[in-house]
């Protein structure tokens, strides 16, 4: 038998950094995402021989061990070994004397898409369909969420297990308590369309350590300071903007309420933005774009850009000098998928 899962990748559109606590946990958080048809995928293979083999495949990285309960996180595929380490401590692994757990990204750590949550709900998804555990989309999402944030210790917030576990386009809330709501909004088909063909995704070949930046954003909130704090309520706002422009199909108000959010989301920490990504942005601007975001903590990794019309073409040409790339991609409704072979 093998056990494999996969889980879509997200795009931030909206609300971003919201997420976070403490702001979340005093004033309560609001983001809008939309998953994407790129993917983080997982695989266990039962093995006869004593050992468990950990290999993120995209990465080169590989880790082996004899067969133990817990497995030492040491900065080697900790995300495999956080999640080993939780399962067999809250279920336990029996009745298979090793196994080789392989998983596989289509954009690198610190991108900005959310990459390392949806592995680590991959990873999860896999031990589910393996030892038939009774968790629900809510109960993996929160899981991830625990042995990333508390058992690992990485700074982050919460929408991307979410994301990655419900799929689709959703309204989250956030609030204190580790309490999530939600909210999957049913977009017309023709507003989906219209938004995949205008909405560039463009990787500026960089990634970033997204710890460092929401340390500071986290900071900043702590110490009450004022703009930081007044920029996250302006980002909460942003989300309430984008999702009744989408659900009544205003999808020229796109740019504008990414410009929007675009200036205030720099004004949460220092690192989010970068002389590169400010460049990138204005070309961007000057060939067509309405607006545009960096998505993820900032600092590197993806950008959108909302192009009108065909104006898109235009904006992909006016930045093959930065050396980046534009990414396909798709919408897709479906999240965290399971399945035994």
């Amino acid at each position: 038998m093998i056990y494999r899962s996969k889980a879509p990748l997200r795009i931030g559109l909206a609300g971003g950094g919201t997420d976070v606590s403490p702001y979340s946990d005093l004033y309560g958080g609001a983001i809008l995402n939309a998953t994407v048809s790129l993917y983080a995928n997982a695989t266990i293979e039962p093995l006869e021989e004593n050992a468990i083999i950990l290999e993120a495949i995209d990465r080169d990285e590989t880790e082996q061990y004899k067969w133990d309960t817990h497995l030492p996180v040491n900065g080697k595929l900790d995300l495999l070994k956080g999640v080993y380490n939780r399962i067999q401590k809250d279920y336990g692994i029996t009745g298979i004397k090793g196994f080789r757990l392989s998983t596989y990204a289509d954009a690198p750590a610190g991108s900005g898409l959310g990459t390392s949550s949806t592995v680590v709900v991959a990873i999860i998804g896999a031990f589910t369909e393996m030892l038939k555990l009774p968790l629900g989309e809510y109960d993996i999402a929160q899981y991830a969420y625990d042995i990333e944030r508390k058992d690992l210790q990485l700074a982050g917030g919460k929408q991307d297990q979410y994301a990655a576990t419900f799929g689709g386009v959703n309204f989250m809330e956030f609030y204190a308590g580790d309490k999530v709501i939600v909210n999957p909004l049913r977009i017309r088909q023709k507003y989906l369309f219209e938004l995949e063909n205008n909405l560039l995704l463009y990787f500026t070949s960089t990634s970033r350590e997204s710890a460092e930046i929401i340390k500071k954003q986290s900071k900043n909130v702590t110490e009450k300071k004022g703009r930081p704090i007044e920029a996250m309520h302006q980002l909460k706002l942003q989300a309430q903007m984008m999702k009744e422009a989408l659900l009544k199909g205003k999808l020229n108000d796109f740019g504008d309420i990414l410009d929007f959010g675009f200036r205030q989301k720099k004004e949460m920490a220092e690192g989010i933005s970068n002389s590169l990504m400010e460049e990138i942005y204005e070309t961007a601007k000057k060939a067509g774009a309405t607006g545009g975001k960096i998505t993820g903590a900032g600092g590197g990794g993806f950008m959108i850009f909302y192009c009108p019309g065909t104006t898109k073409y235009k904006v992909i040409k006016s930045l093959e000098k930065f050396g980046g790339q534009h990414k396909d991609y798709r919408f897709v409704e479906h999240g965290l998928t399971t399945w035994t072979m």
